[in-house]
């Protein structure tokens, strides 16, 4: 079978994009901080193989869902491309207007075993629901239809995502578990991430909303 990836520009929008997401703390991160803050780096780079152990989880259903729907017809890929982007928006809106969200480190207790650090991580990210809607949101606004293997290029995106992934959420382990007592008593971090991860979200929203149709 032909292996077939979206196109140079594609690609290297989905890359740029991917990015700049990553490096924009979420609800993983907050947990990945709190793990290392609290155990040190390990447990933060163990945690985050848990997380995105299940992150494949939810590419795979990505892929097994979006594939038969972008490929039927162009007003299919219209209505996921336009209920994506009101999504994208929506997280944006809710981030910054909602309640904030806390780095919660209550209960996280020292000496958790590897095998429970894992675990916890895994069912962290399985069990959130945004996760599987961003992934339905955010991919197909990167797949070139008209190349066909449509499967095959969510998967690829939805892989290269997990890459990326591990090695961002890596770093950010590796920076609470050497700063862990500063990051603990500061809340000025906390309160920019909410307004910095709104703009980036609903700027990705309107920006597919507005971008051209991949179909032909």
């Amino acid at each position: 079978m032909e292996f077939i990836v979206p196109g140079a520009a594609s690609l290297g929008l989905f890359i740029a994009a991917a990015l700049v997401l990553l490096v924009v703390p979420g609800p993983a991160v907050l947990y990945i901080f709190a793990r290392s803050v609290e155990q040190g780096p390990t447990a933060g780079l163990i945690s985050i193989l848990g997380i995105h152990t299940a992150t494949l989880v939810h590419v795979a259903a990505a892929t097994l869902g979006l594939s038969a729907i972008l490929a039927s017809s162009a007003l299919a890929f219209s209505i996921v491309k336009y209920a994506g982007a009101a999504y994208l928006i929506w997280i944006g809106l809710r981030k910054i207007f909602g309640p904030t969200d806390p780095l919660q480190t209550d209960g996280i207790k020292p000496a958790v075993s590897h095998l429970k650090l894992f675990r916890e991580g895994f069912v962290v990210n399985l069990l959130n629901p945004k996760t599987a809607l961003f992934f339905l949101a955010f991919l197909p606004q990167f797949v070139q239809v008209e190349l066909g293997g449509v499967a095959m290029q969510i998967a690829f995106l939805g892989l290269l995502f997990t890459v990326f992934g591990i090695v961002t959420d890596s770093c950010y382990a590796l920076a609470a578990g050497a700063l862990g007592g500063w990051l603990k008593r500061s809340p000025v971090y906390f309160k920019a991430e909410r307004w910095v991860t709104g703009i980036v979200f609903i700027g990705l929203g309107i920006t597919a909303a507005l971008a051209g149709n991949h179909r032909k």
